[in-house]
């Protein structure tokens, strides 16, 4: 758990810098090639958030993959699969090679040192992130005593933040993400 702790503690600055949140490396950088286009979803591509145009060049995984991967990795951990769905589509818009200003990878947003204490050899693999990134969500819920306000906190700002003020901390961005996770709950149900 110490670990978890400094591992965010690095991985959240003080304050944001730049426009965007996300950006994306080219393909042949990140050890990928770009996907071929696929239709449009209707289901996840009215609850997936405008992303910079640089996400153009990356698809939102079909839905029967999507689901599959939540499906698994939500009855695995014991969670629910909607809470899975609405923080991969906060976190990168079902976008498989998402990556954030600040080096988060993946459908969940896994930063280096989480993905490595997680055992995710390639953050950029569906599979190794969602299921990372969904063992890092019961972590946290475990050690909120399944309070989801604060496990979503902590997964946007960190523990240290949230055990600092018993709560959700007051940061905009956390704040905000808390809000909108919580918010697309009933839309997906």
């Amino acid at each position: 758990m110490e670990l978890q702790q400094v591992s965010i503690q690095q991985q959240v600055p003080q304050e944001r810098v730049g426009d965007g949140f996300f950006q994306l490396s080219p393909p042949a950088r990140m050890g990928v090639t770009a996907a071929a286009p696929s239709p449009q979803i209707s289901s996840l591509s009215t609850l997936s958030p405008v992303l910079p145009a640089a996400y153009t060049d990356c698809d939102p995984l079909p839905a029967d993959q999507v689901n599959s991967l939540i499906s698994t990795a939500a009855t695995r951990e014991n969670l629910d699969s909607n809470l899975l769905r609405s923080v991969i589509r906060q976190e990168s818009g079902f976008k498989p090679c998402a990556i954030s200003s600040k080096g988060a990878q993946g459908l969940m947003q896994l930063m280096p040192a989480t993905a490595t204490q997680f055992g995710v050899v390639d953050a950029l693999d569906p599979v190794q992130n969602v299921d990372g990134g969904a063992r890092l969500l019961r972590q946290l819920l475990n050690r909120y005593n399944g309070d989801l306000g604060k496990a979503l906190g902590a997964y946007n700002a960190g523990p240290s933040r949230v055990d600092a003020v018993n709560g959700i901390p007051q940061i905009p961005e956390t704040q905000d993400y808390v809000k909108q996770i919580l918010s697309f709950m009933p839309l997906i149900q």
